[in-house]
């Protein structure tokens, strides 16, 4: 087994803004290969995540971005269960960043439960009909991996994080709720250009 040192956990904690305790629990997990300590803390970030997301979001705050120009702009509703956390300087933060990247990328969408199903069978009507020269098997392969470009375009939560497009705004929350220790969500959005 690895020693992992004070300075292997803090760089770590920096790349992750995670817990210590955490990044120190992974990093020996992982007999300190940091690359791997990143995976475990993502996979329990994601079970976190599903674990805390039936709670209700009774807090939060209106979050806001607008660029220098003053022509663009965006507002967010980032949830979370206690004043406790929504007071906190980091949630802050992450509320600021995510609507920056709601003003940048102008998603149409929160969820792909938002997204209507009438819009869902159009676009899969006109991909059909793009590829209809295709054996079907093939045409479905293809049909479903436009689709998931399509959701990434268009749906905030599967949209690369502007600034570090390793990591989409559902991996962001799901850091959030691990780091804050309840269940962070986005409600509503609302985009304005001049």
């Amino acid at each position: 087994m690895t020693d992992v040192t004070t300075d292997d956990v803090k760089k770590l904690r920096d790349a992750t803004g995670l817990p210590i305790m955490e990044c120190k629990k992974a990093l020996t997990e992982a007999d300190g290969n940091r690359e791997k300590a990143i995976e475990i803390l993502d996979e329990q970030s994601e079970k976190a995540a599903a674990k805390k997301a039936g709670r209700d979001l009774d807090d939060g705050i209106i979050a806001s971005y607008i660029h220098n120009n003053g022509k663009v702009g965006a507002m967010i509703e980032l949830l979370s269960e206690t004043d406790f956390v929504a007071r906190n300087e980091e949630f802050q933060e992450l509320g600021y960043e995510i609507a920056m990247h709601v003003a940048a990328m102008n998603p149409e969408y929160v969820s792909r439960d938002d997204v209507p199903e009438e819009d869902i069978e159009d676009k899969k009507d006109k991909l059909r009909e793009e590829f209809s020269d295709k054996p079907e098997d093939v045409q479905d392969d293809i049909i479903a991996g436009k689709m998931d470009d399509f959701y990434a375009d268009t749906v905030l939560l599967e949209q690369p994080f502007v600034k570090d497009d390793e990591k989409t705004i559902e991996d962001m929350l799901q850091e959030a709720t691990q780091t804050f220790g309840e269940n962070v969500a986005i409600g509503e959005i609302s985009r304005f250009e001049i």
